[in-house]
């Protein structure tokens, strides 16, 4: 079956799903969410299909599972699909976390109308249908079609359904996203023009290795970085996503900032290194350094927050210059390190949302002073949570220290002192996830009434749960598969830069593999 439609399949049938949800009659307004549920498993499940036609050891092209279909002849556009082990791994990632998270979201909208309760779940599988097409498109302009599509459900996402802000962070993100969109497109536009032009002039094979001037470059480059800046977020385009994290309903926030931040740093990989890679050598010192600042900040803001909420965004702004540093430190290491950290922070940072709404829900409050000694209340939750905290400070063992080691190791033969300052935030991360912990958790039971009727997880929680730490031991105790996937794409990448790792001082290779 190596010619069937794989990806466009994956794609449309969520699409299709949304449809049925929203041709229900009101009656059976109830039954949207098991919809959504059951079009979410079996695009999963078409996904991990998908992904035994893959073929990890390469096949001498950069894309697999290709489809190639003119468009738009008149500006040589295509509708283009294909997949590498970088976006295959993401799009697996997304799709686990979309069952996922449509579970976790169970009783979101219970009590409202039926014409809310369809358009969220609805939405919910619209957004999916644009993930997978974004992580899969291999046409410029198709993926920037994408890129702006997803901002349609998300947008409804915060601003229909999220807290008593909802509006002002959905108009926010709408606004940052916009602007950097805008500025894509022109460098969209600028590269058609130096482009090869003609019939699939958009492919992104057919736009790598161009020869371009330096200093056109260089404009383009921008045009593409500061749009992905803002999605990934990167300090200073960063202040729309606590406001929007904090607002949405904690299945939003996963899809949110577990996947969709990752197109900006996805789009760094696959776009600015990749069509303009002496750009990406000239801006890399800047870069670098905009990286470092946004893993300190993103730690130390992080630690003084009490909204439980709004404390786990700023840990994705520090986690996010982690990734940004392993892409622009240009060793296979780190790079490799870079890729994997996509993958294990869309796991880790689900869980510690959603958790987080398990206890939000039963404590009614976001803010963290209003907690503590809920370990004795209900320990479950507890547990997994303390799982998805050690997970998001790096703790051996657990799936986010594999990649952030390996990003520090990649990054020190080159930058030294940019390894040593990211490292201090293995420190503040300790800091901000032990102190958070402490203050909901530990301490003494609470007195009241309204405590001793407060349950512990109940099965549905901990099917979501169980899936989440079985990612966050399983990609920490065996990263294997994972980085094999990912190796061939990461090497690719670097030729396409024209770079090459440092020679080891100690004779070793250094090439990112697990032995």
């Amino acid at each position: 079956m190596s010619n069937y439609p794989w990806l466009t399949t994956i794609g449309v049938l969520p699409l299709v799903g949304a449809l049925v949800i929203a041709l229900l009659p009101k009656a059976a307004a109830a039954s949207a969410r098991v919809i959504a549920l059951v079009v979410s498993v079996v695009t999963l499940a078409l996904g991990i299909a998908a992904a035994t036609q893959f073929k990890t050891g390469g096949t001498g092209q950069q894309f697999q599972l290709t489809e190639t279909h003119t468009w738009i002849k008149q500006i040589g556009a295509s509708y283009a699909l294909g997949v590498d082990g970088i976006s295959l791994a993401l799009i697996l990632m997304s799709l686990v976390l979309v069952p996922v998270s449509i579970l976790a979201a169970w009783r979101d909208v219970d009590g409202e109308s039926e014409t809310r309760q369809k358009s969220y779940y609805a939405l919910l599988l619209v957004l999916t249908t644009f993930m997978v097409g974004v992580f899969a498109a291999t046409d410029v302009f198709l993926f920037y079609v994408f890129f702006e599509a997803m901002l349609i459900p998300i947008y409804f996402l915060i601003g229909q359904f999220g807290g008593p802000r909802r509006q002002y962070a959905a108009v926010k993100f709408l606004i940052y996203s916009l602007a950097g969109g805008l500025v894509m497109l022109v460098a969209v536009i600028g590269l058609f023009q130096v482009g090869p032009g003609g019939e699939h002039g958009f492919l992104v094979s057919r736009l790598t290795g161009l020869d371009i001037p330096l200093d056109t470059q260089k404009w383009l480059f921008l045009g593409f970085f500061i749009a992905f800046a803002v999605k990934a977020p990167m300090v200073p385009v960063h202040t729309w996503l606590p406001d929007a994290a904090t607002e949405s309903k904690p299945a939003v926030a996963v899809l949110l900032v577990g996947v969709l931040d990752k197109i900006g740093t996805y789009g760094m990989i696959r776009f600015c290194l990749q069509l303009f890679p002496e750009a990406s050598k000239w801006a890399t010192p800047v870069v670098i350094t905009l990286a470092l600042i946004s893993i300190i900040y993103g730690a130390l803001v992080a630690i003084g927050q009490t909204d439980m909420m709004r404390l786990i965004a700023y840990t994705s702004v520090s986690h996010f210059g982690f990734i940004v540093l392993g892409i622009f430190a240009m060793t296979s290491t780190a790079h490799v390190g870079a890729n994997l950290y996509m993958i294990n922070h869309g796991f880790t940072t689900g869980a510690l949302f959603l958790f987080a709404g398990f206890l939000v829900a039963r404590g009614r409050s976001k803010n963290i002073p209003d907690y503590g000694g809920w370990q004795r209340v209900t320990p479950v939750l507890a547990g997994v949570f303390l799982v998805a905290g050690l997970s998001g400070l790096a703790l051996p063992g657990l799936n986010s220290f594999v990649s952030e080691f390996l990003v520090m190791a990649g990054t020190y033969p080159k930058y030294k002192l940019a390894a040593a300052i990211a490292a201090l935030a293995v420190i503040l991360a300790a800091i901000y996830i032990l102190l958070m912990y402490k203050h909901l958790m530990t301490g003494p039971k609470p007195e009241g009434e309204k405590y001793a009727a407060i349950a512990d997880l109940d099965v549905r929680e901990k099917v979501v749960a169980g899936v989440l730490i079985v990612f966050l031991v399983g990609l920490g105790v065996y990263p294997k598969p994972a980085l094999d996937m990912l190796k061939p794409a990461v090497t690719q990448t670097l030729q396409h830069v024209g770079v090459t790792d440092p020679a080891p001082t100690n004779g070793a290779a250094v090439d990112g593999s697990a032995k």
